[in-house]
């Protein structure tokens, strides 16, 4: 079995949820280098978006924000930002968001705005972009994460975009008819929607994960299903594809600087 990082079997984990027919909105760092993974793995056919209009697009390397050349360069097409939010995103027309966040509770909330209080934030973070328009307007979401107890935290600190909101049909009673958050890819396991209380629950443990370490790292008591599995471990060509697209991303930006 081939040696691997446990981000790097966040990445695939990841990759992995996506399918070849899916029309897919990329949020920029690890969302879209599980993305363009996919792309580059099983799924060829798949139709990545991002914020600043770019539709259809296939980066040779990862952009570093959604104004990367990179992106418009090998674009079917690149339509205007309130193009892109109005007639695509809020439209309807897109399958799945793919997200990340500074912080997320158990309802698959997520923070990206500040931490601790708004008004003397200790960080304050890039901010909710197209994050909040994409947790609503989009069929589904996918989140992917490392855990840690600085992130997966009982109380967000500012809630930037909707995930279950509460639980149950807390997310439906405020009118938003998507399914929000289907799947959690952390570097120790996936999680799934509870189908009544809508927490977010281990579904899969990443091979060499204890349960104990995914508790460790939570700040609220973790729910675990009644089957767990295990993830399968990332393939060779999974993990040589995933190296090369950030190697040639690196070095390109080092070029660029």
């Amino acid at each position: 079995m081939a040696d691997y990082k446990p981000n790097e079997m966040m990445t695939v984990a990841a990759a992995r949820a996506l399918k070849n027919d899916d029309v897919c909105f990329v949020g920029i760092g690890q969302p879209s280098a599980a993305c363009n993974l996919a792309r580059l793995t099983h799924a060829p056919n798949i139709t990545l978006i991002y914020e600043s209009g770019t539709l259809a697009t296939k980066p040779n390397i990862l952009p570093l924000s959604i104004g990367d050349g990179e992106l418009c360069e090998t674009a079917l097409t690149t339509v205007s930002v309130p193009e892109m939010f109005r007639y695509w995103l809020q439209g309807g027309r897109i399958k799945v968001g793919f997200l990340g966040g500074a912080q997320i509770d158990r309802f698959a909330n997520l923070n990206t705005t500040v931490v601790g209080p708004y008004d003397k934030p200790k960080v304050r973070l890039p901010g909710g972009g197209g994050a909040p328009e994409i947790a609503t307007s989009c069929g589904e979401i996918f989140i992917i994460m490392a855990q840690g107890k600085r992130s997966f935290v009982d109380k967000l600190d500012f809630v930037t975009s909707i995930g279950h909101v509460s639980g149950g049909d807390s997310r439906a009673k405020l009118g938003v008819k998507t399914k929000g958050p289907t799947k959690l890819i952390t570097d120790l396991a996936m999680l799934e929607p509870d189908p009544e209380t809508k927490e977010m629950t281990v579904v899969s443990i990443h091979p060499g994960v204890t349960r104990e370490q995914i508790q460790e790292n939570s700040g609220w008591p973790i729910k675990f299903a009644a089957k767990v599995g295990e993830t399968p471990p990332p393939t060779q060509r999974e993990l040589e594809v995933l190296r090369d697209l950030h190697a040639q991303t690196n070095r390109a930006h080092a070029e660029a600087a």
